[in-house]
């Protein structure tokens, strides 16, 4: 870090350092995130090219898929674009408002994606437990009343935080430990009192995440209840199997979610360079790793991805 001189930079900017401890190698670093954000790209323009063009796949399970694809893939490009700077071209300033606009933008789609597993999870109970008003219940209209609903309540619960920030006095030194503008690692940043800070976003994540596992495993509780008073067991295996491909999304999404926003209430011991790796999983290898699950899992969604490789 001393190797950094501010005042060559101005004032109100601050330096993203990229990964603390590993800058020697950020040019071999670089290669395997470009690599998972390209894969990430083009899985998810295939997945949105795919059910675009196929009528039979305008369902909303492919629809809700569409939606969490599109946040995912947004909240990468609104990280790995700058991270490969800072590891290409050493470009490490960012303004404070372009600072609190990235920060701003990444939990909001953080809150989306929350949403929109909850919905996927809704979706797989109607189809499961209400099959025969599937189709009523869950119309394009809906679904799109749902994605409105979701963008407006991560909106809400997100706009105070850069608020926050841009009320407190910041220190001579302005080095993020980081590789895109973390909400605590900017916070932390701040001479004043961040404590109103911590406060919030821990009831955003308690409030908002909270909720959403709660109504996750209500729906799931009651898809188990449904599938257990089916009495063929080759009817028990062909529902569950339609929750296979959400249920992976989610674990590996909630995992890595985990690592990603409590990082900083336990970090005793745990070295720095770790913290940002296990935050930047979780924006990398969402968009790469979900298309994939959905593709195995999915055999509709798989054939016609494979009608079209073919024809190509």
């Amino acid at each position: 870090m001393a190797a950094f001189n501010l005042s060559d930079y101005d004032h109100s900017s601050f330096i993203l350092t990229g990964i603390p401890g590993l800058e020697t190698a950020h040019s071999w670093i670089s290669i395997p995130f470009s690599m998972f954000y390209i894969l990430g790209l083009l899985l998810t323009s295939m997945v949105l090219f795919v059910v675009g063009k196929e009528q039979t796949l305008h369902e909303p399970m492919y629809l809700l898929l569409c939606m969490l694809e599109l946040t995912e893939i947004s909240a990468s490009t609104a990280i790995v674009p700058k991270a490969l700077c800072i590891f290409w071209f050493n470009l490490k300033s960012i303004t404070l408002g372009g600072c609190l606009t990235q920060m701003c933008f990444i939990q909001v789609v953080s809150v989306i994606q929350s949403a929109i597993l909850t919905t996927m999870a809704f979706d797989r109970y109607v189809a499961i437990c209400n099959p025969l008003r599937y189709a009523t219940i869950l119309t394009k209209a809906r679904i799109a009343k749902l994605g409105i609903v979701c963008l407006t309540r991560a909106v809400l619960f997100i706009l105070p935080l850069p608020l926050l920030l841009s009320r407190l006095p910041f220190c001579a030194s302005r080095i993020i430990p980081h590789m895109y503008c973390d909400h605590m690692a900017v916070a932390k940043m701040s001479c004043g009192d961040i404590t109103v800070d911590r406060i919030y976003i821990l009831f955003v994540v308690f409030t908002v995440f909270l909720f959403d596992t709660t109504l996750i495993a209500v729906s799931y509780g009651l898809i188990i209840r449904a599938v257990l008073r089916i009495p063929s067991e080759e009817a028990h295996q062909k529902a569950l199997n339609t929750c296979t491909a959400h249920i992976s999304v989610l674990l590996i999404t909630c995992t890595l979610a985990l690592f990603s926003h409590l990082k900083h209430w336990f970090s005793q011991g745990i070295t720095p360079y770790v913290h940002v790796i296990l935050s930047s999983l979780y924006f990398l290898l969402n968009p790469m790793l979900n298309p994939i699950i959905y593709g195995i899992k999915t055999k509709e969604l798989r054939d016609k991805v494979c009608k079209y490789i073919c024809r190509m």
